[in-house]
């Protein structure tokens, strides 16, 4: 068995070294808080097509305290496929989970809020999303995997133009 007498004492957590906090994200809890699925046109609309439909889908993602170091977070996806005027199905999650996280600087927070609990939550979202089109009869919708650091970068910019033209 391999010896670790060269690690620093308290490296490992274990003895009187460092006594600051390592930062740690924890998820306590993922639940679905809504998931509904409608195909309004069906059976008609579960019928094979010539192309593909259209799909248009929205992302957002909210944060809540729940304590000092507890968040819930919400991962909502909107997945909506038509072909011409007709409505083949709309799904809509609302996939949550619960984080614990310490020991990060302030400023570091609302990315980890917005950018990684929301990616380690899309992966269990997007089965979901795949499994309840499924279920209605058509092909798995897979989603793309979302840039959430993309999408923080931009609601950041959009939250400051808005600020500068309430301040003009």
């Amino acid at each position: 068995m391999a010896s670790n007498d060269d690690a620093p004492v308290g490296a490992n957590g274990n003895g009187n070294g460092n006594a600051t906090a390592q930062p740690s994200l924890n998820v306590l809890a993922q639940y679905v808080k809504d998931l509904s699925f409608e195909s309004p046109g069906a059976p008609n609309s579960l019928r094979g097509r010539d192309k593909a439909p259209g799909i248009a889908i929205n992302v957002n993602v909210n944060a809540n305290p729940l304590s000092d170091k507890q968040f819930d977070v919400n991962l909502t996806l909107n997945a909506k496929a038509s072909f011409d005027q007709e409505v083949l199905f709309n799904v809509e999650l609302v996939y949550g989970g619960v984080f614990a996280i310490s020991g990060f600087p302030q400023e570091h927070m609302l990315p980890i809020l917005f950018i990684e609990c929301p990616r380690l939550l899309f992966p269990f979202a997007r089965q979901i999303i795949a499994e309840a089109t499924r279920n209605g009869g058509f092909p798995p919708l897979m989603l793309d995997p979302i840039d959430f650091a993309q999408m923080f970068q931009q609601k950041i910019a959009e939250d400051q133009a808005a600020s500068k033209v309430q301040v003009s």
